[in-house]
């Protein structure tokens, strides 16, 4: 058996890698097409490295559409929902794990009944409740409900804190802590890696986010850049090269934020799912 385990990991890693490779060709292309001059996108046979390398592709995005601005409308809706999402789960969880009270298990059962409903079900009467308050066109939608927590972060959370000892919450009062200080001082430093892995989720979600801002924003100074990717397509018509260029912009910091954060993203993921 153990004779046959070395064959057995080299025909897994090799799998692993002709499977990463797959994935990565969707991504190589757009990079390519994106570095591509206009005659020789839908060459044949297809131009898989780019000859010349047309940089200008990225600098007329930015001509065509006012991609700057795009840029920092998306950062600021984005670190508002994760500073927004990080706050209210923590708290929610907090409570729903140290606490006993009335309806508990009712009120928490409901809470991750609502990840079963896809957003397309409840945008119609989320739309028709922010026409209500006067908010449409604004960035309170896209915004204030991260501050009144979300089923997935509380989830995460929940199980992260109901895995620690009990003795360490009492060990805290006993000391004077408050069920406040106790989260800040204690539990929120501990839960870092959740934290972490709940801030990527999060970053992901509302940096890719289009079908919220195409349903609340119509001036086009508040676009985010999912939708200036959408204005562009109107913008560029057929010219590939210039629209895969600017979904290389619109992807990088994706990329790059998994990138850096992959290890406390393992970690958070770990220390919720396997320990609840």
């Amino acid at each position: 058996m153990n004779k046959k385990s070395p064959y057995k990991n080299f025909f897994t890693h090799i799998l692993l890698i002709l499977g990463g490779a797959v994935m990565l060709i969707p991504f190589y292309w757009m990079v390519a097409t994106s570095l591509k001059a206009g005659a020789n996108v839908a060459s044949i046979p297809p131009q898989w490295i780019p000859n010349p390398f047309v940089w200008s592709n990225y600098a007329e995005v930015w001509l065509k559409v006012d991609f700057g601005r795009y840029t920092l409308n998306s950062f600021f809706i984005v670190i508002l929902d994760v500073i927004g999402i990080l706050l209210s789960c923590s708290m929610v969880a907090f409570g729903m794990a140290m606490f006993q009270f009335k309806l508990k298990k009712v009120l928490y059962l409901g809470m991750l009944a609502t990840l079963m409903l896809p957003f397309q079900v409840t945008m119609i009467p989320g739309y028709f409740i922010w026409k209500s308050f006067g908010a449409l066109n604004s960035y309170y939608p896209l915004i204030v409900p991260s501050f009144l927590g979300g089923a997935f972060g509380i989830f995460l959370l929940h199980q992260f804190y109901k895995s620690t000892t009990r003795e360490l919450y009492e060990a805290a009062t006993i000391d004077g802590c408050g069920p406040w200080t106790a989260l800040w001082r204690i539990y929120f430093p501990l839960s870092r890696s959740v934290l972490s892995a709940l801030a990527v989720f999060t970053f992901m979600g509302a940096w890719s986010n289009t079908i919220g801002p195409l349903l609340y924003l119509t001036d086009k100074k508040l676009f985010t850049l999912p939708l200036g990717l959408l204005f562009l397509r109107n913008e560029a018509g057929l010219e590939q090269q210039i629209l895969m260029a600017a979904a290389v912009i619109v992807t990088l910091p994706v990329v790059l934020v998994f990138l850096f954060a992959q290890k406390q993203f393992v970690e958070g993921i770990a220390s919720t799912g396997l320990k609840g």
